[in-house]
């Protein structure tokens, strides 16, 4: 039974009579009875309407009270999980709570609603009554509401233990929102618990691996692995072919690698899931990566301190030359590229992009993605963009000597080129460079400047706690007893806000290594990274460790983040 409370009751100012209405409430009433549509349909894009006031009309309407806020906190699994969330939008039906009569309130957004309401009483087997509320509250509080209440992995598993092992239900069944039916096949239920488990918990990537007697699968939350759930192993074959058949893939075909993607809904949020699947020793791995599609990209939010923010900023608006962000795999490297496209992207500019894979779309760019079996690479493509009338092109990685050669001729001839390098720091870029047949005067002459990153999880604001720097980690940080002096750092400890991790969130650590005389003299002399790397901090240049020790005293990130994922810079 839920928490009862008191029923809302119509007030003064809700039941105001028709000549009080603003003329954008007039007019939305007016064309819903004039066209025949609902109010919601008619209310749709109406910039000049005021909600609540539109809410308090229907109300004085119908006689029913009415209610303007929502609070998540009424909802309950028990009233929530069996209604369809398709049938809560298409209605604009919200089941709020249980008042002290043992009825269930339900919000409405419009009139239409009413006739819906048998069918509530019917699903639910309780009665139920209507209350008038604003559109938007209702639309926002059904994403809330299915959201909250939806069971996680562990919930669904166990209800699924009791299927037979050849039952494995409907799995070619194409649901529109991950949130949506509460009656689908258990493995079916299974896969979109999980999916919107791992949303829920922030990870990155989720994977599912077979061994000889346990399915285990891990999420990446802030860069690190963890151990979430263990489904029972007679599941293993249905849950990759679930993932199959979602991601497009050949569930025939269990020998060969395959990738693929998956486009779904969790709760009116857009989500992009690339899916990548192995043969291993005991069965198929699968890995997925989770992409939200219209992440907002900006250079303010990435953690760039102005010493680096500054120049980067002035040499993306450079009209031509080469641009590189290097560092390993999963450290930030296209968000920070995607962040410097959205500032510069603008109607006189045109942007071409060869990607491999698309992950993120921004608007206004002409994105293309590579192909192997057509030869579409990203030495061809750049050769084709030429022939594109750019002003800025951005290649995935520069990873051979054809790519190079053509990222170095589209500079020559006025375009600025964005693209990633593996390499561990900013000076290895330029060796790099050279090392894969680029003329040494050609990379000083082009080369605007590289930014090296990693990223490193933020402390979680609710529970870290400060503390002095050890001596130990002081050495090991390479910094002297007076810079320490009096400056606390800070360490993680666990609360239910970061899931009993201590971190929440990431940010990243920079150092921009700017082609700067010095830089160009020594990389034109064929210096190794080192001279280069020196050439560079007699400008100035901050380090990648010199970058995560002042967000260590900042109170950003902690000691043993920096410790762990500078490691490689630890003799400088």
């Amino acid at each position: 039974m839920g928490i009862r409370r008191a029923s809302p009751t119509p007030r003064a100012q809700d039941v105001q009579g028709a000549p009080g209405r603003p003329d954008p409430v007039a007019s939305v009433l007016e064309t819903a009875r004039n066209a025949g549509i609902t109010v919601r349909a008619a209310a749709q894009n109406r910039a000049d309407l005021d909600k609540v006031a539109l809410a308090s009309a229907l109300s004085q309407l119908s006689g029913l009270p009415m209610l303007a806020e929502y609070d998540v906190a009424w909802a309950e699994a028990s009233f929530i999980r069996p209604v369809p969330m398709t049938m809560a939008r298409e209605h604009g039906i919200l089941p709020l709570y249980v008042d002290e009569d043992d009825t269930l309130l339900v919000g409405i957004a419009d009139l239409s609603a009413l006739s819906r309401l048998d069918s509530l009483r019917t699903l639910l087997d309780r009665s139920v009554r209507a209350v008038v509320m604003p559109v938007d509250v209702v639309e926002q509080g059904i994403n809330k509401a299915w959201n909250k209440a939806a069971q996680d992995a562990q919930s669904v598993l166990e209800e699924a233990e009791g299927v037979k092992d050849d039952d494995d239900g409907d799995l070619f069944l194409d649901e529109a929102d991950l949130l949506d039916d509460p009656n689908e096949a258990p493995i079916i239920r299974f896969v979109n618990a999980l999916l919107t488990q791992a949303i829920k918990e922030r990870a990155s990537d989720i994977h599912i691996e077979p061994f000889e007697k346990a399915l285990k699968v891990r999420f990446r939350v802030d860069g690190v692995l963890h151990e979430t759930i263990e489904p029972p192993y007679k599941f293993k074959d249905s849950i990759v072919a679930r993932i199959k058949i979602m991601a497009g893939l050949n569930i025939a075909e269990k020998r060969l690698p395959q990738d693929g993607r998956i486009r779904r809904r969790m709760g009116g949020r857009e989500i992009d899931l690339r899916v990548s699947t192995v043969p291993v020793r005991h069965g198929e791995r699968v890995v997925m990566r989770i992409l939200e599609k219209g992440e907002v990209f900006n250079l303010d939010r990435i953690g760039m301190s102005d010493e680096v923010l500054l120049p980067w900023r002035a040499c993306i608006r450079k009209p031509n030359g080469i641009l590189l962000v290097c560092g390993p795999t999963g450290s930030g490297k296209s968000s920070t590229l995607f962040s410097s496209l959205a500032e510069i992207n603008s109607p006189d500019q045109n942007i071409l992009t060869i990607e491999d894979p698309i992950e993120y779309e921004l608007e206004g760019l002409g994105q293309v993605q590579v192909n192997h079996k057509i030869d579409l690479t990203f030495a061809s493509a750049l050769r084709a963009f030429l022939r594109q009338d750019p002003d800025v092109i951005l290649v995935g990685e520069i990873r051979d000597h054809e790519t190079a050669a053509n990222a170095v001729q589209a500079s020559l001839t006025g375009h600025l080129v964005l693209s990633t390098i593996h390499t561990n720091d900013a000076a290895g870029a330029f060796t790099r460079l050279v090392d894969m047949g680029i003329e040494p005067f050609l990379v000083s002459d082009q080369l605007l400047g590289v930014l090296a990153q990693r990223l490193v999880r933020r402390l979680c604001s609710h529970c870290k706690e400060p503390r002095p720097l050890a001596e130990l980690e002081r050495m090991e940080l390479g910094i002297t007893e007076q810079e320490a002096a009096g400056r606390p750092t800070y360490h993680p400890v666990g609360c239910e806000h970061c899931n009993g991790l201590g971190y929440r969130g990431r940010c990243g650590i920079f150092e921009f290594l700017a082609a700067s005389d010095k830089v160009k003299e020594a990389v034109a002399k064929g210096g190794n990274a080192a001279r280069i790397k020196e050439a560079g901090a007699k400008d100035g240049m901050k380090t990648l460790r010199d970058d995560g020790i002042a967000k260590v005293f900042a109170g950003v990130t902690s000691v043993e983040e920096i410790l762990r994922v500078t490691r490689e810079n630890a003799g400088e």
